[in-house]
């Protein structure tokens, strides 16, 4: 994997420095890519096994939940994040000040002690005349994982199938540079289609490269169990979705992780045993009365460390 050898590279360059040398910031980027490393080795081990190890997944927001605020303060909101012990963003479109500089974003993010999980990228950035444009961007942002968001063929039966040739064709031109692509779910993806769901399909048709991130939340909303869903297709949900999605007729929940319907520690476990994943991102897309986006996600992500701690 050509992660995987960049990432032992950049160990193997830094450790002949000596700790003595290492700065505090150069010591986070390092542990950074230890872990990314590990996790790039367990993967490896389940593309030879077909047994996906487990390993501990790392905490990512996606910005999109608090996509008001980084567009009035980009650097404020970002640092607000870190404060709140994330590991990772993974980013929807929106890079502040930085649009034209990928190496300057990611210089900053490990300077606040952050990385980047991933992006959500539509097909127009995936398209051949700006392929190379966008694997440049994010090889220097450092995000490897390049999934579409949405996609409204993934729902209609007679184009659902050219959706997922796309998806095999992109991660086809992907591969050589150490990038991945996948899809991203709402709820019409679990309606009924062929015996099964539109999201089987999907993950029946397209390679086991294709990262099937599957929005927990919206799992939920439909009436699917999302630990369920990531025990089917081991190895494939590299990065998944935590977000509060309350089915229609809910009463005497919020949409705050803890607060909600949903089996989070199920979500986990199976996250951790066969899923092969490496971010559990927290994402906000309603908020409680009273509460701003950031407070909601705070609210959030202490419900999901509790959840954890009690696993």
């Amino acid at each position: 994997m050509a992660i995987l050898s960049a990432d032992a590279g950049y160990l193997t360059q830094h450790a002949r420095c000596g700790s003595s040398s290492i700065t505090n910031n150069e010591w986070s980027a390092i542990m950074h890519v230890f872990k990314r490393f590990l996790a790039s080795c367990l993967l490896t081990v389940t593309a030879f096994t077909g047994v996906a190890s487990a390993a501990e997944p790392e905490l990512s927001v996606q910005l999109w939940s608090v996509k008001d605020d980084l567009t009035e303060d980009f650097k404020g909101t970002l640092e607000s994040l870190a404060d709140m012990g994330f590991d990772a963003v993974e980013f929807a479109g929106n890079f502040g000040p930085y649009a034209d500089n990928p190496a300057g974003l990611k210089a900053y993010l490990t300077d606040i002690g952050l990385e980047a999980s991933g992006a959500h990228v539509g097909f127009d950035q995936l398209s051949d005349d700006k392929l190379y444009q966008t694997i440049a961007f994010y090889q220097a942002l450092g995000a490897a994982y390049l999934v579409v968001p949405w996609d409204g063929r993934a729902t209609k039966p007679e184009q659902v199938g050219e959706l997922a040739a796309q998806l095999n064709e992109v991660a086809g031109k992907l591969a050589p540079y150490g990038l991945l692509t996948g899809y991203h779910n709402h709820a019409p993806e679990f309606d009924a289609y062929k015996g099964s769901t539109f999201w089987d399909f999907i993950a029946s048709n397209t390679d086991d490269r294709v990262i099937m991130q599957l929005d927990a939340g919206w799992a939920t909303v439909a009436g699917k169990d999302a630990a369920a869903y990531i025990r089917k297709y081991p190895g494939r949900t590299l990065a998944t979705h935590i977000k509060a999605g309350l089915p229609e007729g809910t009463t005497g929940k919020k949409t705050i992780l803890g607060q909600d319907v949903a089996d989070w520690a199920a979500v986990v476990t199976a996250a951790r045993e066969v899923g092969g994943t490496q971010w559990l991102v927290v994402e906000q897309e309603e908020y409680p009365e009273g509460m701003t986006p950031l407070q909601s996600v705070e609210a959030s992500v202490d419900g999901l460390r509790e959840i954890m701690a009690n696993m």
